[in-house]
């Protein structure tokens, strides 16, 4: 597909969604947590529908094989061992737009609706967005401006800051918890969905046998 093409059918055409898909789920007895299946669906397939939104699909795994079948591009860590904060900056390296929409492959109910709240937020002078729950920042559920690419993997070059600890080092837009009640009042936007008892709470299951291969 033309990159045109993308632009007339996409609302954000200058956003990637970058599925933040790290290893496997140790508490999940090594299963890819892209794969769990909530409401009959796994994670990931439930997440791409956030795909209509942004002009770019990013899978960031250093193990991308159980997620082939969708055909996705996949990049890996740039600054290996650093967690979340490294599957953000892989993200933000490569990307190929000006911004990217970071959410976890294990939190199932992001909706649209959330992910327009954090893109109408964007403004002059703002590198990054993110919601603030119960007082702490939901650094998974952001969107990042790719300039801080640069910056972020020089510290995590030097050492292993939290993403937290990256976003305030620079310019970000905290957005209040009511920002996301507006549009998901019981918050199960920032829900994650990674241990046994998270299955049983959210209704989620295992894929079937063999599926985490």
């Amino acid at each position: 597909m033309r990159s045109d093409e993308v632009s007339e059918r996409v609302e954000y055409p200058e956003v990637t969604l970058a599925v933040i898909a790290g290893g496997r789920g140790s508490r999940l007895g090594g299963v890819a947590k892209g794969l769990v299946e909530v409401e009959g669906r796994p994670v990931l397939e439930r997440m791409l529908e956030l795909g209509g939104l942004c002009g770019e699909v990013l899978l960031v795994a250093n193990e991308s094989g159980p997620y082939a079948r969708w055909g996705l591009r996949a990049v890996a860590d740039v600054v290996r061992g650093r967690g979340a904060p490294g599957g953000v900056h892989a993200a933000l390296v490569g990307a190929h737009t000006e911004w990217v929409l970071a959410v976890a492959c294990d939190m199932p109910f992001v909706t649209r609706e959330v992910a327009r709240v954090l893109l109408g937020a964007r403004a002059p002078g703002v590198d990054a967005v993110a919601f603030t729950v119960a007082g702490r920042v939901e650094p998974l559920l952001a969107l990042y401006h790719r300039a801080l690419a640069r910056p972020w993997g020089e510290a995590l070059e030097s050492g292993e800051p939290s993403l937290r600890a990256l976003l305030a080092l620079c310019r970000a837009r905290l957005l209040p918890e009511e920002a996301l009640r507006t549009v998901d009042p019981a918050l199960r936007a920032v829900v994650s969905v990674n241990t046994p008892e998270d299955l049983a709470r959210h209704g989620a299951s295992l894929p079937p046998a063999g599926g985490g291969s």
